[in-house]
C-alpha cells in the first residue's frame, strides 16, 4: 500500500477506534449500573471523563503502534481477531496500572465494569474491522490511478506485478515506455508498449496519474528529460530503488540543503519513536531505582559482609555503534576473578562469549544475585547516562566484538539493553549464532510494543530466578 493510503487508513481507523472505544466504555458503564450486583457502581462526572479520555487515547495509541490496520484489506478473520485481542490486552494492562496508581484520584477498581469494557471493546473493534475489510480499497476516493512504467525486462515486470495487487484500490497499469536505446517490444504482460519519445503526445491524449521508473541506475541520467516533463505536467513520478536487490535496509529520501539524499537504514532511525524510547527508559530507570532501593541496599550490605573487594564491578563494554562505555554490576565473583579466567576457560561451552555454568569464581551471595539478576541493577545508572536502554541487545566485551562476523556487527546499531529478546527466548540455552539472529530479529522488528512485550516477559523470569 502506498504511504499516502497507509496514512489515510491509519487516520480513519484511528478515528473509528476512538469512537468504538468510547461506545464500549458507555455501554459497559450502563450495563454495570443496571445489573443487580451487591455493590453499586458510580463514577463522578470528572472522574468518568478522565477515565474515558485515558481509555480512548490508550486504545488508539496501541492500535497505531501495533499497526492493526496496516494489512487489513488482506487479513484473515483469525488474524484480525488476534490483532484486536493484542490491542485490547496491552491497553487493558495500561488502564489497570492507571487505576492501581490512581487511587489518589479516588478512582474505584470495579472488576465487573472492566471485564465488560475489555470484552465489548474487543468485540466492537473486531466486528468493525471484519466488516470494513472491503472498505479499505475505497479509501482512494473511488478514483482510478493510471500508471505508466518506464522500463522493460524483469525489473519492470516485477513492478507491474506488484501494482496489479492494488487493483481493488484503483491502481491500473496503463502500459510500458521503452527507455532510449532499448528494443521496443510489442507488449509486456498484455500491456501496450510505447517509445518514451511519445510520452509528451500521450499526456495530452490520455489520463496518466503516475509514472514509475523501473530501469538500471545507469539509465536514469538519460531519462532526465522525462523527469522534467513529469515535473512540468505535475505528474507524480516514482523510482523503483531495487538497484541492490540483496540490501534489506529501509529506504528514505532526505535533503541536505539543496542536495537530495537516498538514505538506506539497516536499524531503527525514527527519531520521534527513539526519543519516546529514551523517555520511557529514563522514567523506568528512575522508578526502578527508587522502588528497588531496599533490594539494592540489602545486596550492598551482603556483598560487603561476605567477601572482600569492591562493591561494584566495572567493565568496558561496546555500546551504540561500537562506542565503548563502563558498565556497572554488583560484584558477584571473587576479587581476582579476571586473573583466574584462564583456570576456568576449559569449562566455557561457548565459542566467543564467556558463559560458564556454575562458575567456581562466584561467591555464595553472588550466585543468588545472578539468579535473580540483582547484580544487574547498577546498570540502571548506565540507562540514566544514556549508555544503555531498558531493552536492547546485551552489551558485548570489545574482545568478543573483535571476533564477530560482519553480519553480526549490526547488533551494535541499537543501544544495548538490560534485557533483550535473547534473554526471554532461552538465554544461555541458546547457541551463539541464534543469539545473534535473535538480536537481528529484534532490530528488524523493533517497536515500542515489542519493547513492552519483552519487559513483560522478563518480569516473571526474574521473579522466578530463571533469568540467570
Amino acid at each position: 500500500m502506498f504511504r499516502s493510503q497507509q496514512r489515510k487508513t491509519k487516520i480513519l481507523f484511528g478515528l473509528s477506534d476512538a469512537i468504538l472505544t468510547a461506545a464500549a466504555f458507555e455501554i459497559s458503564y450502563t450495563l454495570r449500573q443496571s445489573l443487580p450486583f451487591s455493590h453499586r457502581f458510580f463514577l463522578q462526572s470528572d472522574t468518568k471523563t478522565l477515565l474515558l479520555a485515558f481509555s480512548v487515547i490508550t486504545w488508539v495509541t496501541a492500535g497505531y503502534w501495533l499497526n492493526v490496520s496496516g494489512h487489513l484489506d488482506s487479513a484473515r478473520i483469525r488474524t484480525i481477531l488476534r490483532e484486536c485481542l493484542r490491542q485490547v490486552g496491552y491497553s487493558a494492562m495500561a488502564l489497570i496500572l492507571f487505576l492501581v496508581f490512581g487511587h489518589a484520584l479516588d478512582i474505584p477498581l470495579a472488576r465487573g465494569f472492566l471485564f465488560f469494557f475489555f470484552a465489548i471493546s474487543w468485540f466492537l473493534l473486531a466486528s468493525f474491522r471484519i466488516a470494513a475489510r472491503n472498505l479499505v480499497p475505497l479509501l482512494g476516493n473511488g478514483t482510478q490511478r493510471h500508471v505508466l512504467i518506464v522500463g522493460l525486462g524483469e525489473r519492470a515486470e516485477r513492478l507491474a506485478k506488484n501494482l496489479e495487487t492494488y487493483y481493488e484500490q484503483g491502481v491500473r497499469v496503463a502500459g510500458f515506455l521503452t527507455p532510449p536505446g532499448e528494443f521496443a517490444a510489442l507488449a509486456v504482460r498484455n500491456y501496450p508498449v510505447f517509445p518514451v519519445e511519445d510520452l509528451r503526445a500521450m499526456l495530452s491524449k490520455r489520463v496518466i496519474d503516475e509514472i514509475h521508473f523501473a530501469v538500471d541506475s545507469a539509465q536514469l541520467a538519460a531519462l532526465e528529460e522525462v523527469f522534467l516533463w513529469c515535473d512540468e505536467e505535475g505528474i507524480c513520478s516514482r523510482i523503483a530503488v531495487d538497484f541492490f536487490p540483496h540490501v534489506n535496509s529501509n529506504v528514505e529520501l532526505e535533503r541536505l540543503g539543496a542536495t537530495p539524499l537516498l538514505t538506506f537504514s539497516a536499524a531503527p532511525d525514527d527519531e520521534v519513536l527513539l526519543l519516546a524510547k529514551r523517555a520511557i527508559d529514563v522514567v523506568l530507570a528512575v522508578t526502578l531505582t527508587i522502588g528497588l532501593s531496599p533490594v539494592v541496599l540489602a545486596a550492598a550490605i551482603l556483598i560487603k559482609a561476605t567477601s572482600r573487594g569492591p562493591l561494584v564491578f566495572k567493565q568496558v563494554r561496546c555500546g551504540l555503534n561500537g562506542r565503548t562505555f563502563t558498565l556497572y554490576k554488583f560484584r558477584s565473583m571473587v576479587v581476582d576473578a579476571e586473573e583466574r579466567l584462564s583456570e576456568v576457560a576449559h569449562l566455557n561451552p561457548k565459542e566467543i562469549v564467556t558463559k560458564i555454568p556454575n562458575d567456581p569464581r562466584l561467591t555464595g551471595v553472588g550466585k543468588w544475585l545472578r539468579r535473580f539478576s540483582i547484580d544487574e541493577l547498577p546498570q540502571l545508572f548506565n540507562v540514566l547516562r544514556g549508555d544503555m536502554s531498558i531493552v536492547g541487545p546485551r552489551p558485548a566485551i570489545p574482545s568478543e566484538v573483535a571476533q564477530y562476523q560482519r553480519w553480526q556487527r549490526r547488533r551494535l546499531r541499537m543501544r544495548p539493553g538490560l534485557t533483550s529478546l535473547w534473554a526471554v527466548e532461552g538465554r544461555d540455552q541458546v547457541d551463539f549464532e541464534k543469539w545473534m539472529r535473535l538480536d537481528m530479529q529484534y532490530i528488524d522488528n523493533w517497536s515500542l510494543g515489542l519493547d513492552a512485550r519483552i519487559i513483560l516477559r522478563t518480569i516473571p523470569q526474574v521473579l522466578s530466578g530463571r533469568a540467570s
